[in-house]
C-alpha cells in the first residue's frame, strides 16, 4: 500500500505529491544537437505535450571531467550508447552552452513551464542563482558529491535527487546534507543508471521503500523506451516523472535512444495522471459509478406462469439478469416451496410471495 505522507514539495507555486496530478518533467539534454533553434523549438513541443517543466543540463566539459586520454577517461566498449568516445568528447559534444540558459528559461516560463537545471559543479550553482532558478535536480551520478550537495542546499531551494547508483547510506548522508544545509524541501527519484535501460532493472517496488525509509516525495527518473514504465512508477506511488525528450529519434541526439518523441511524451501525460486517477480508495461492494449496474446482476425470476398454491421447481424458477428478485445464493432453499399467489413469467422472486 502507498503510504501517502505529508511531504508535498511546491515548485514555482506547483505543489507535488501524491494528491495531486503526477509532476512531469521532460528532460532536454543535448537533443538539441548544439543548435540553439532546435532547443527553442523543443520547448514550444514540451508546453503542447503538456509537460510540467523542462529540465536542462549545467555544465562544461571541462567542469565535467579531464581531457585527459588515460583510460579511465574512455568510454570502454559495451559500457553503453556512447561508447568509443573520451568523457571529454562527449560533453563537449552533449552540453548546452550557458549563453542559452536564459533564452530557453525564458521562453519556458513565457509558455507556463516551470523551467531549471542540473547543476554539476559550484561555478554552475553560482551561474544559475543569477538566472533565479526554482528548484535544483542533482544527478545519480553526483548524488555522493557532498560538497555539491551542500551548496545546492544552501539556495534554500526545492532539490530533486536521482538515487541512481546510490546505497541506502549514501542516499541518507545526502538528505542529511540537504536538511542540515537549509533545504527542506526534498524529493527522491527511483533511477536506473543504464542508457538505456530494461524494464526488468526499473525495480519500482524501490520507490515504496523509498518513500518510506525517507519520508521524502518520491518520483521516477525512467531511462526505458516506451511509456510502460513510468506509467508502472505512478501506480507503485510516484508523483513525479522525468524523461528525455527529443522532437525525433530519426534525427539523432545524444540521447535519442531512450527519449520520447512529443506524441509518446503527449500520452505519457495524459497516462500518467489516469493512473494517479485510478489508484483510488480501498472499494468493495461497488463505488457511486457503479451503483445504477447493480440491477443487472443475476437473481431469481418465475420463468413460467404459475398458480396460487403450486411449486417452486427448476422448470418455473431461473437465475437470470437483471438482480430485483431474490440472490441466487437462495436458489436451493426456495426450490420446493408453495407461492400464495398467481405469478407470471418474469416476476421478481420475493419472500413475500412464498408461504401459505
Amino acid at each position: 500500500m502507498i503510504n501517502n505522507t505529508n511531504n508535498n514539495v511546491i515548485i514555482a507555486g506547483r505543489k507535488i505529491g501524491l494528491s495531486q496530478a503526477p509532476f512531469v518533467i521532460a528532460e532536454l539534454s543535448g537533443n538539441h544537437n548544439q543548435s540553439l533553434e532546435r532547443a527553442l523549438e523543443m520547448v514550444e513541443a514540451a508546453a503542447k505535450m503538456g509537460v510540467d517543466a523542462i529540465k536542462l543540463q549545467t555544465y562544461t566539459a571541462d567542469t565535467m571531467t579531464l581531457d585527459c586520454e588515460h583510460d579511465d577517461f574512455q568510454i570502454l566498449e559495451g559500457d553503453n550508447l556512447w561508447q568509443g568516445n573520451s568523457l571529454h568528447k562527449l560533453y563537449q559534444k552533449a552540453y548546452t552552452p550557458w549563453e542559452w540558459h536564459e533564452t530557453l528559461f525564458e521562453k519556458a516560463k513565457s509558455l507556463g513551464l516551470i523551467a531549471f537545471s542540473s547543476p554539476f559543479d559550484h561555478s554552475a550553482v553560482e551561474f544559475l542563482e543569477t538566472l533565479d532558478v526554482p528548484c535544483y535536480k542533482i544527478a545519480s551520478f553526483e548524488n555522493n558529491d557532498i560538497p555539491l550537495i551542500e551548496r545546492i542546499a544552501k539556495t534554500g531551494k526545492p532539490v530533486i535527487i536521482s538515487t541512481g547508483m546510490a546505497s541506502l547510506t549514501e542516499i541518507s548522508e545526502a538528505i542529511d546534507c540537504l536538511k542540515n544545509n537549509g533545504c527542506q524541501q526534498i524529493i527522491l527519484l527511483k533511477c536506473t543508471s543504464a542508457y538505456p535501460a530494461l524494464p526488468a532493472q526499473a525495480n519500482l517496488k524501490t520507490i515504496a521503500h523509498l518513500r518510506q525509509t525517507f519520508g521524502c516525495e518520491v518520483g521516477i527518473s525512467d531511462h526505458t523506451l516506451g511509456i510502460g514504465v513510468s506509467i508502472a512508477g505512478v501506480a507503485l506511488g510516484a508523483s513525479v516523472i522525468e524523461k528525455h525528450f527529443v522532437l525525433s529519434r530519426d534525427d539523432g541526439g545524444i540521447d535519442a535512444a531512450f527519449s520520447l518523441e512529443p506524441a509518446e511524451f503527449k500520452l505519457l501525460v495524459s497516462e500518467s495522471k489516469s493512473a494517479a486517477q485510478s489508484i483510488g480508495q480501498v472499494v468493495y461492494g461497488g463505488d457511486s459509478s457503479e451503483q445504477n449496474s447493480k440491477k443487472y446482476r443475476r437473481s431469481i425470476y418465475i420463468s413460467a406462469d404459475i398458480q396460487q398454491g403450486q411449486r417452486l421447481t427448476a422448470e418455473n424458477i431461473k437465475v437470470v439478469r437483471p438482480g430485483l428478485g431474490l440472490p441466487p445464493k437462495h436458489y436451493p432453499q426456495v426450490l420446493g416451496q408453495q407461492v400464495n399467489q398467481d405469478l407470471a413469467k418474469g416476476t421478481a422472486l420475493s419472500w413475500d410471495v412464498l408461504g401459505e
